[in-house]
């Protein structure tokens, strides 16, 4: 059940994670994404077989402890922007944003359940699911916001360094976004500590997630 839980959070949030970035294009003054069918929360146009799947499913058995994926990206043209450098790091940010907003409706949910729980008695088995499957809402986003905000291209943050780097070396930059996934990758399995700083300021947002919740019992 737990893994079942795990893929249903991870696919929603990457989903919205997604949807939040064709959005904020629309937005913007591009309508690629949205022409293509990308502003949906159906998962189908949104999957991709590596970043949706296997990636979690090996990192899932592995037991490192660290889950991560990825949609397919979405497909935007910055030069429809009305302004280009603000338009492309909002639309960077939006899945960020997304996910921290989704983090913090699971950590809402997840007081308002357990309160629920207090005052009129067990729930039995839909409690448990639920309350396991809003704990994973909290962690799984966090993870999601945070290892996004990584200025490795292609990842969200690299947008806003890119923009922050001289132009002669901007574009060398985001080239590299073509092997920036297989790199995290490897930095984080071969550099000893590396999940740790990653992880460090998602623990302590679900540190203080769980501080939140034990307030409503």
């Amino acid at each position: 059940m737990d893994v079942l839980l795990i893929i249903v959070v991870l696919l929603f949030s990457i989903v919205v994670h997604e949807v939040a970035h064709a959005w904020q294009a629309r937005r913007e003054g591009d309508d690629t994404a949205d022409r293509l069918g990308r502003i949906t929360l159906n998962p189908i146009p949104h999957l991709d077989p590596i970043g949706s799947f296997i990636v979690p499913a090996l990192l899932y058995l592995s037991g490192s402890g660290f889950l991560f994926g990825w949609a397919k990206p979405v497909p935007v043209n910055p030069a429809n922007y009305r302004e280009y450098v603000a338009g492309d790091i909002r639309v960077s940010m939006a899945g960020i944003v997304s996910n921290v907003g989704l983090a913090v409706l699971s950590t809402l949910l997840l007081a308002v359940l357990v309160k629920a729980d207090a005052v009129f008695g067990p729930f039995g088995a839909a409690y448990d699911t639920a309350y396991t499957a809003l704990h994973y809402g909290i962690l799984i986003n966090l993870v999601l916001a945070f290892f996004n905000l990584l200025p490795i291209p292609p990842l969200d943050g690299s947008h806003v360094m890119a923009h922050l780097l001289p132009q002669r070396f901007a574009h060398q930059y985001r080239q590299f976004g073509q092997w920036g996934v297989l790199a995290l990758m490897g930095i984080l399995y071969l550099v000893p500590g590396a999940f740790s700083i990653v992880l460090w300021p998602v623990l302590f947002l679900r540190g203080l997630a769980d501080w939140f919740v034990r307030l409503w019992i």
